[in-house]
């Protein structure tokens, strides 16, 4: 069973779904972010990050509201990653405050705060010996611990993650036999099956083929849309990022750029001012959306 090899989905400071912590029979009356009745889900005040004399990130400052799909945007080593980490509580901050859900971030417990929000790194920890169903069971972990009864409700929320994520038919293969983009959907289904209220995405697009990059993103603004998520979402193309998010957010050398929604931030010289690039924009010659490209 998956129980018997917790450590896979471990990462620095909190693991991904902390299963470090004791194990409880019980099941505690948690609610999620989803269900309670707070319109922000994160306010970032003044956030530096720092590494001795060097300064990653910051300061930033900004709100991110519920039922909406956030995505940061930058070129590479713009804070992206950085940002994202310190949300999921992976990294401390420097400097400043992160409130989630209208509590500091420090002082929610472990795994009520793994009940609320979901995080997939860049690069995901080995998974071997599990099935890509034991994978997913993984997510109800911060709702039972190792030695709760793993129940129909389970169940139920792993059926529907594997079904949402097209992986039903690889629901008994090895993960660690899967290739680059079936792998990532499998990690991808066990955040579905966690049900938390806030998904921390950091490029979870970027091993899979554009059919599966639009099957991909179509979820999360699905679900979205359906569970009241806030999502936040790093991307490195500005027009899948347009098409599925609701607000876009650019960071720049570490700082708040500029923000704004898709129609606001596919502009030419927006789009130049992040990436550093000349870039030109036309509408789809269907939907009419703003599409950039590099001139």
């Amino acid at each position: 069973m998956f129980h018997s090899q917790p450590h896979i989905a471990c990462a620095k400071g909190d693991s991904l779904f902390l299963l470090h912590q004791r194990p409880t029979s019980r099941r505690a009356k948690v609610k999620t972010v989803s269900q309670i009745e707070v319109s922000t889900a994160f306010k970032i005040d003044d956030v530096s990050f720092a590494v001795g004399d060097r300064r990653l990130l910051g300061p930033v400052s900004l709100e991110l509201e519920r039922s909406r799909v956030y995505g940061l945007i930058g070129h590479n080593g713009s804070g992206k990653t950085t940002l994202i980490k310190l949300l999921a509580r992976q990294q401390a901050v420097t400097s400043g405050a992160i409130t989630f859900a209208e509590r500091p971030l420090e002082r929610w417990g472990s795994r009520e705060l793994a009940r609320a929000l979901a995080y997939l790194p860049q690069t995901t920890p080995a998974a071997t010996g599990l099935t890509v169903r034991e994978l997913a069971a993984l997510g109800r972990y911060p709702w039972h611990g190792a030695l709760g009864r793993f129940g129909a409700e389970d169940r139920q929320h792993v059926e529907e993650a594997l079904k949402l994520t097209d992986m039903e038919g690889f629901a008994e293969r090895l993960v660690d036999e899967l290739s680059g983009g079936e792998r990532q959907r499998a990690w991808l289904a066990m955040l579905v099956a966690q049900n938390a209220g806030v998904m921390l995405l950091d490029e979870p697009i970027s091993a899979l083929d554009i059919a599966h990059q639009v099957e991909v993103l179509g979820l999360v603004q699905e679900l979205s849309r359906k569970r009241d998520l806030c999502v936040i979402i790093v991307l490195h193309d500005p027009n899948m990022a347009a098409r599925y998010c609701d607000e876009l957010i650019a960071l720049k050398d570490g700082r708040l750029l500029t923000r704004g929604t898709p129609a606001e931030m596919m502009k030419s010289d927006v789009l130049k001012g992040i990436f550093g690039v000349d870039m030109g924009v036309f509408p789809h010659p269907v939907t009419g959306q703003p599409i950039g490209y590099v001139q």
